[in-house]
């Protein structure tokens, strides 16, 4: 089925291209690296604020559970009602929430903050790649574009990790949050003048399709992320995924029915637009767990400040920023996108073998092999996948498509944290198990904890194996997308491609 956009593409490349595309970039990176930037800050937290160890990881769950629950509203909103006006209130909710968390003095003020700032990138997020395909022409413009966004998105998590650690060693865990908001005003003040507002599809808002997706969202991200510390058959975590089912069930019969529904089902109707998101859930899980697992690794392990791990990590944006701008930019309009959604995969899966086989003492050096393979696999991942995404939606659906794939990326982390944290965790028991009485005999406490911990990460990222491989299969049986098309005036509002039956 082929859509008709609701707007015409751009037909020539926009005034001030690129501070738009720096508006937009901007505000996506302060959304994607908000996921990770308070990771090592998180010692600093509990200290401050006297969480306890369970209440901790709210710091971060809050942040991830209003963000997946609530992208599929966001990106709807933007197609409804002007994406630069959404866009524009998600950064202003983004950073009033930045900044009222800065200003925490417990822990429900800080975790309510979290979970305000979650809900301004999902409006945010969703709205600023849709606001890429609305401003910039198909070809060459638009590509670029891509790339650099792509590249943003991709490295966040790393970049989010070297700048807590450098506000977190220079100032105070405050500033992880109040970084947000001077950069959120300036986005705010260039906006309107950079950017275009869409024209909205003149649909009513479909309010119980909206409900039933958010709330199925949030249950499924809270249901994945309690298994991780609470384990699977916790009774809140059994509760939180029966409501997700019967939420999620539920919003697919609204869906069929609805005159106007939030996500009309043809949009997963094309094979390849599908593949996209689902590579994109899986490469999410193995990445999210390389974040949470080898930061600790590298500070609990091997001693590491908060600076140095987020230095330590600095490689992999570096060079996923290289892969997205230089070679992937450059290499689609000749070969297309399907060569990369096929060695991205491969290169991840050969990441997570890397670091599976890490110990004490291993050197950095093996690490940072295991994060170039990584860097290298997510920069040959992110461009296609993001183009592949809106690839012929409709341009009054260009939002709702940018935030599946958002979607994709959040609930693929909860999902992969939750399954390969309960790996890790029944590892390290086991390990534990192995070492006492007679087993830590001549060993220190900490030679003795450091082993646990490498055994239980070792098996977390034998998973993760698994995990980068079914991105894989589903690049070799869904993606069809082969090269691109010849650019023509009529084009819809999304990179053409030819597609193989």
């Amino acid at each position: 089925m082929t859509d008709t956009p609701s707007t015409p593409a751009p037909s020539s490349a926009p005034r001030n291209g690129g501070l738009a595309l720096a508006v937009i970039c901007i505000a996506q990176l302060m959304v994607v690296l908000d996921a990770t930037i308070v990771n090592v800050a998180l010692p600093s937290i509990r200290e401050d604020l006297g969480f306890s160890a369970s209440s901790l990881t709210w710091v971060i769950t809050a942040y991830s559970l209003a963000f997946g629950g609530l992208l599929l509203f966001g990106g709807r909103t933007g197609d409804l009602f002007g994406r630069r006006r959404m866009f524009m209130i998600g950064v202003a909710i983004f950073s009033g929430a930045s900044l009222l968390g800065g200003f925490a003095q417990n822990e429900a003020w800080l975790i309510a903050a979290r979970a305000l700032q979650g809900a301004g990138g999902a409006i945010a997020a969703p709205t600023a790649l849709a606001l890429i395909v609305t401003t910039f022409p198909a070809g060459d413009a638009r590509n670029k574009a891509f790339g650099v966004y792509a590249a943003m998105a991709a490295s966040g998590g790393a970049l989010g990790l070297l700048l807590g650690g450098i506000l977190t060693d220079l100032a105070s865990w405050h500033w992880t949050l109040f970084i947000n908001a001077p950069i959120g005003l300036l986005v705010l003040w260039l906006a309107p003048r950079v950017l275009d507002e869409s024209q909205g599809s003149g649909s009513k808002l479909d309010v119980p399709g909206a409900l039933t997706a958010t709330g199925g969202m949030a249950s499924l991200v809270y249901g994945l992320s309690n298994a991780a510390t609470h384990g699977w058959d916790a009774t809140s975590t059994i509760l939180s995924l029966g409501a997700a089912v019967t939420l999620l069930i539920a919003f697919v019969l609204i869906e069929r029915r609805h005159s106007a529904p939030l996500m009309p089902m043809r949009i997963l109707k094309d094979r390849n637009r599908t593949g996209s998101y689902l590579i994109m859930l899986f490469l999410a899980g193995a990445l999210f767990a390389t974040f949470f697992f080898s930061s600790q690794y590298l500070q609990m392990v091997h001693g590491y400040s908060p600076f140095r791990t987020g230095a330590a990590f600095l490689p992999m944006p570096m060079t996923i920023m290289f892969m997205s701008l230089v070679v992937v930019r450059r290499a689609i309009p000749k070969i297309g996108v399907r060569p990369f959604l096929t060695a991205g995969p491969a290169l991840a899966i050969g990441a997570m073998a890397v670091f599976a086989t890490l110990d004490a003492d291993s050197s950095y050096l093996h690490f940072l092999a295991g994060l170039l393979l990584l860097g290298f696999g997510m920069g040959c991942s992110f461009v296609p996948l993001t183009m592949t995404a809106v690839n012929g939606v409709a341009g009054h659906e260009t939002g709702l498509a940018s935030a599946l794939l958002n979607t994709g990326q959040q609930v693929g982390g909860a999902i992969g944290l939750a399954v390969l944290g309960t790996i890790a965790t029944h590892a390290d028991e086991d390990r534990a198990a192995q070492l006492a009485g007679s087993g830590a005999a001549g060993r220190s406490p900490l030679e003795v904890a450091n082993d646990i911990f490498v055994h239980g990460q070792g098996a977390a990222f034998t998973g993760a194996v698994v995990i980068a491989g079914l991105a894989l299969v589903v690049s070799l049986a869904l993606i069809r997308v082969k090269r691109p098309a010849p650019a023509v005036a009529s084009a819809p509002a999304a990179p053409s491609v030819v597609v193989e039956a």
